[in-house]
């Protein structure tokens, strides 16, 4: 097995790339040892001293650390990772697990349903796709007064260059399709 590693806008995230599917459905992002425990992959990786969180997606996983130099980092979480696949364990033991964490609360007006449908969309099909490039996710939270809230995962959760892509990416995009929209934030 051959796992391919690459450097995030994010210096403290990693992104390997196994080769294969990580997550059939959704993403998950883990921010604490005790919140992997449906991840039979994620607590090996947790199980690596320096591990501070780690964000499953489609065909990828990120993994940021809180102490440590990668070049010792590496080779342990690849070992993680390759004896996790070669184990045929299961990526997360709970299928649901996935699906609830994208049915977060989220909070709007009803009279704003129709800009709400466009954001997601415009999420869904530009934004995304651009950001799970660079090991990361983002979701709609909600949307109040001309400010679309969203929620930054993965490599982009504490990126140095996230509040640069929220403020002149994606909100310089919304506007143009939503003169409505006046503000991004992260939550």
């Amino acid at each position: 097995m051959f796992i391919q590693t690459e450097a995030t806008p994010n210096p403290a995230t990693l992104k390997f790339l196994p080769g294969r599917t990580v997550m059939a459905e959704g993403v998950l992002d883990f921010r604490s040892r005790e919140d992997a425990a449906v991840s039979p992959l994620a607590e090996r990786l947790f199980a690596v001293e320096g591990v501070a969180a780690v964000f499953l997606g489609a065909d990828f996983i990120t993994v940021t650390k809180s102490a440590g130099e990668w070049i010792h980092l590496k080779p342990a979480l690849l070992g993680a990772i390759m004896e996790h696949f070669q184990s045929g364990a299961p990526v997360v033991t709970d299928p649901g697990a996935a699906a609830a964490a994208a049915t977060g609360e989220e909070f709007y007006d009803e009279a704003d349903a129709g800009v709400v449908e466009t954001i997601k969309d415009l999420l869904e099909t530009r934004v995304r796709p651009a950001v799970a490039a660079d090991g990361g996710d983002i979701t709609f939270v909600g949307y109040r007064d001309g400010t679309v809230y969203l929620a930054m995962k993965g490599a982009c959760s504490g990126c140095p260059s996230s509040t640069a892509t929220l403020r002149h990416g994606i909100q310089n995009l919304f506007r143009h399709f939503l003169p409505d929209v006046q503000a991004v934030e992260a939550v």
